[in-house]
Order: structure tokens, then C-alpha cells, then sequence
């Protein structure tokens, strides 16, 4: 496999995402199917990890196994209609894109002002 597909299973794993969270959502997605995508969404997401970041190969094998792997699971078991209706919704996805980009400047904003706060108590 060479950098071009890697980056293109990448962006897809990240728009997979994206459809995980529309078929949680589902009314037609079946309950275990739902607690299933959460957990597999939340890992994703969570700065917490299985097997840390800061060791060596396998720090990074979580990201790189375990949650495709979460993820191909639930798309398997979401009924076939719900996952293109919810890649159709992905599609359309620059309103969640803008919510994003102010969430992350609101997260920046914030921990910038906790480090300013820290900073002057010491100095």
C-alpha cells in the first residue's frame, strides 16, 4: 500500500465517522447497533487511549487497528438503506464542518486562558 491509498482509507475512515453519528441517530438503527457506534465514536475521539500514544509502534496501533476495525464493524451491522441515507447527509456536511472550526477555537480560546491563569499564579 503506498501513501495514496493510505491517505485516501484515511479520509474515508473519517467520513465513516461522520456517517457512524447521522446512523446513531436513526430511528431504523437497532438499539445495540446504536450503543455499538457510540462507544466506537467516542473512543475515536477521546484523548484517551488503549494503549498510550507515548509508547513506542504500539501507542499508534489503536489508531491505526482498533478503531477502523470499530468502525467497519458498526457500518456491517447498520441496515443497508440507514448507511446510504446517512452518507447522503454526510455529504451535505459543511454546516457540521463550520460547527467544528468553532468548536476547536472555542477549545483553543479556553485552554489558552486556563495556561494564562496558571502562568500568573506563578509569575
Amino acid at each position: 500500500m503506498d501513501i495514496k491509498e493510505f491517505k485516501q482509507k484515511m479520509k474515508k475512515i473519517k467520513k465513516d465517522v461522520y456517517v457512524l453519528y447521522n446512523a446513531y441517530r436513526h430511528p431504523k438503527t437497532p438499539w445495540y447497533v446504536k450503543i455499538l457506534a457510540i462507544l466506537v465514536i467516542a473512543y475515536a475521539v477521546s484523548p484517551i487511549d488503549l494503549i498510550p500514544d507515548f509508547i513506542p509502534i504500539l501507542g499508534y496501533l489503536d489508531d491505526l487497528l482498533i478503531i477502523p476495525a470499530g468502525i467497519t464493524l458498526v457500518i456491517k451491522l447498520i441496515p443497508p438503506e440507514v448507511i446510504e441515507e446517512c452518507r447522503e447527509q454526510q455529504e451535505d456536511k459543511a454546516g457540521m464542518r463550520k460547527k467544528g472550526i468553532i468548536a476547536a477555537v472555542f477549545i483553543l480560546l479556553l485552554w489558552g486562558w486556563i495556561i494564562y491563569k496558571i502562568v500568573r499564579i506563578f509569575v
